[in-house]
């Protein structure tokens, strides 16, 4: 009788939102539909297997500065705050600053829901081990995966419009 292989099984991840700052569902109010959505497609997108949980917090700029300047030893808020777990079936917590979002939104001409989907994204990486704090070759793997999760969210690179800018510069330095 021939042996049967077990099918592997899907990628599984629970994500639980919690909205520490109200402002949150007045300003995107499907943030937790578009973060549970995003955090399944890092997920899936990394090609990890098994069941897994994460936490994602919505929060005001004021409490991810003092979470900032606490951890990071940053006194300002920034965008969005991994903490992994170190646990196998929990990947950890990640907290996103509303105001400091919503302006890079607007800085780089993006809306609020894709800025917002891409850094649940990249918190998620965050959490699955990815850095790009750890060298280029880490920062360029990380973000061509964020690109390609990205890209099959439906939404445009990220990135382009920092790498626009940059070649802007280098041609007015010629």
């Amino acid at each position: 009788m021939p042996a049967t292989r077990k099918p592997k099984p899907k990628p599984s991840l629970r994500c639980t939102v919690v909205v520490l700052d109200e402002r949150w569902t007045e300003a995107l109010p499907d943030a937790e539909r578009l973060a549970k959505r995003a955090a399944r497609a890092a997920f899936a997108g990394a090609r990890r297997r098994g069941r897994r949980l994460l936490n994602v917090a919505l929060e005001a700029d004021k409490g991810v500065r003092a979470l900032n300047a606490r951890d990071r030893k940053k006194d300002k808020p920034t965008n969005v705050l991994s903490y992994p777990s170190g646990e196998r079936d929990f990947l950890g917590d990640m907290v996103l600053a509303r105001q400091t979002v919503w302006r890079e939104a607007r800085e780089q001409r993006k809306s609020p829901a894709d800025h917002f989907t891409h850094l649940v994204v990249h918190g998620t990486l965050h959490l699955l081990g990815y850095d790009h704090e750890t060298g280029e070759a880490d920062a360029e793997r990380m973000e061509a995966l964020e690109r390609r999760i990205l890209a099959k969210l439906g939404i445009a690179d990220p990135y382009a419009l920092d790498r626009q800018t940059v070649e802007n510069v280098r041609s007015r330095r010629r």
